[in-house]
């Protein structure tokens, strides 16, 4: 082989090398891309029909005083990132699928759920009956989960667990050391026991412990069941 056609095939290889790195590249940069237009959805400057849904979700918790606009400005962002301290997830004022999770808007997609309710949406409401009622009888787990079920259903509050469970100012054991303790497998039967329909509270959207609150309007409800240290009140 002579030394003209040596160099002519080494040439063609170091070809064939540099587009098969620049094709790899490629490769790479599409599914980043994909990710992160699939994993970071809505954003400072991000506008339509979902950052409307956010807004809407937001200002019936509380979080957004603005108008349903459809435009993620400043007011949005800080709205989510309100939300996400207060839910105690990564505060980045991006409305990612965490957050649009917290939120009751991203559970569609999930599997092994019961009911109406997802995996994730169960999980939470255990977690909020171990949080809340650690200490407490089973039929005053259960009855603790009802309260936040007989709450979903009510017109006056948020359509879905998550959106019960992070109202701000609804529950305060999302703030406090209990919500990162292990959750009770106790209570693992009662949100299973208060979403196949067990309702020991008698439909209670409300119940407090009258030996722990200092809230002068809780005590004003009417009471209509007692269990353990938890009075349950309409």
């Amino acid at each position: 082989m002579t030394d003209i056609k040596r160099k002519t095939i080494d040439t063609l290889i170091a070809l064939l090398i540099i587009i098969g790195m620049v094709g790899a590249s490629a490769v790479v940069y599409r599914t980043c891309f994909y990710e992160e237009s699939t994993y970071a959805l809505s954003r400072y400057g991000s506008t339509g029909s979902e950052v409307r849904s956010i807004q809407t979700k937001l200002k019936s918790l509380g979080y957004y005083k603005g108008s349903v606009d459809g435009i993620y400005g400043t007011q949005t962002k800080n709205a989510v990132l309100s939300f996400q301290r207060n839910c105690g997830i990564t505060a980045d004022g991006i409305a990612g699928p965490q957050t649009l999770l917290y939120l009751g808007l991203g559970g569609s997609g999930s599997s092994s759920g019961s009911g109406k309710y997802t995996a994730q949406e169960i999980t939470l409401l255990a977690k909020v009956i171990s949080a809340e009622a650690r200490g407490e009888s089973y039929e005053g787990q259960v009855a603790v989960g009802a309260v936040i079920l007989n709450r979903v259903a009510h017109p006056s509050f948020p359509d879905s667990i998550s959106g019960v469970v992070y109202q701000n100012g609804a529950f305060s054991c999302v703030n406090d050391s209990n919500w990162y303790q292990p959750v009770a497998e106790s209570a693992k039967r009662a949100a299973q026991d208060a979403i196949n329909g067990w309702d020991p509270s008698g439909g209670a959207i409300y119940y407090y412990n009258p030996a722990k609150t200092s809230n002068a309007w809780i005590r004003t409800r009417t009471v209509i069941k007692v269990i353990g240290n938890h009075y349950f009140c309409k």
